[in-house]
């Protein structure tokens, strides 16, 4: 159940009209790195993990309402930035603020030819955001990512997070007004408290790494190509321990086509190497954790009825089964 409350989580202020920014700000409204697309990620995301991970679920749907939030905060400013744009823009225009930001006939040209290049945000809207990004795009579900394992999603919650922050910093250079400087500015803040968020979630998860639950084959994890001529950067994502640890190191093939076809295609005389794992190993880790992983979820789900909600709801965990109704009718 959701429930308006009317203060905006942050107070959204406008020193003045600026309706060329209102529509750079469209990127956080209805953009693939806007406040939607990350709300309706989390929010989607958090079904798969409502029993067997209440935790994450409770996680995820406060950061996917916050994000609501967010979202009526960026939609309040596009509003007051087009203060005097609606409809009729010319007789609201000419009764506005607007027009002492507008002076000589070129600006005014300016104006319609933004309003001919996205007519549905400045003529047809009514003064409000639409559901596009800054170039009249259609906000679309393929903004979406929700794959049914958190060490995937929190990564690409922890990605999504990453690139609304960087929106907001471009953003922020793009007006002079103070006032909505100070909102964007706690956007961005709160992007940053996300990925936090996120991060601390995914250590929880152990393990975590690779993504998923199958484990890599020994024989190329640790492989890398060469895939460009003359002199070749070296650094920690080449050479040395990497980021495995003691025992693990990188193979670093410097003539990748003369190695492919010495291997027949990767597939005879490719010695495991740069790591101790073997392949015996690798599939009882597969294994041990498919089961770790299953079992987790089928713990959580029991058999036959089943529902989503407890009345009143005083812990985290989802009810195990339908009440009896026999039971429900004789209380």
């Amino acid at each position: 159940m959701f429930y308006h409350v009317k203060e905006l989580q942050f107070n959204a202020r406008v020193s003045a009209p600026d309706p060329r920014f209102a529509r750079l700000l469209l990127e956080q409204f209805g953009g693939a790195n806007g406040e939607l697309a990350a709300a309706m990620q989390y929010f989607v995301q958090a079904f798969g993990a409502r029993q067997a991970y209440p935790e994450k679920y409770d996680m995820l749907m406060d950061i996917a309402t916050e994000e609501f939030s967010h979202l009526e905060i960026v939609g309040a400013t596009i509003t007051m930035l087009l203060d005097g744009i609606n409809g009729e823009l010319k007789n609201a225009a000419e009764e506005s603020e607007l027009m002492t930001l507008l002076k000589g006939k070129g600006s005014k040209e300016d104006l319609i030819h933004e309003a001919m290049m996205n007519p549905q945000f400045l003529v047809l809207s009514g003064g409000g955001p639409t559901l596009t990004n800054s170039q009249g795009v259609p906000w679309s579900g393929t903004y979406v990512n929700a794959n049914g394992d958190l060490t995937v999603d929190l990564r690409s919650n922890i990605a999504a997070e990453s690139r609304a922050k960087i929106v907001y910093e471009y953003l922020m250079q793009f007006t002079d007004d103070d006032y909505v400087k100070e909102s964007l500015r706690f956007l961005m803040t709160r992007e940053i408290a996300h990925y936090q968020m996120f991060s601390a979630a995914l250590e929880t998860i152990q393990p975590n790494f690779p993504p998923g639950v199958l484990q890599g084959d020994p024989r190329f994890t640790n492989v890398y190509m060469n895939m460009s001529n003359g002199s070749s950067a070296r650094g920690p994502w080449n050479q040395g321990q990497g980021p495995w640890g003691p025992g693990e190191s990188w193979e670093y093939v410097e003539d990748p086509i003369d190695h492919v076809i010495k291997t027949k295609g990767m597939t005879t005389n490719h010695p495991i190497k740069g790591t101790q794992r073997t392949q015996d190993e690798v599939a009882t880790m597969n294994r041990d954790l498919s089961k770790q992983r299953s079992q987790e979820v089928k713990d959580a789900i029991p058999s036959g009825g089943n529902q989503w909600s407890a009345y009143p709801q005083q812990d985290l965990s989802s009810p195990q089964g339908i009440e009896d109704k026999q039971k429900q009718a004789g209380s």
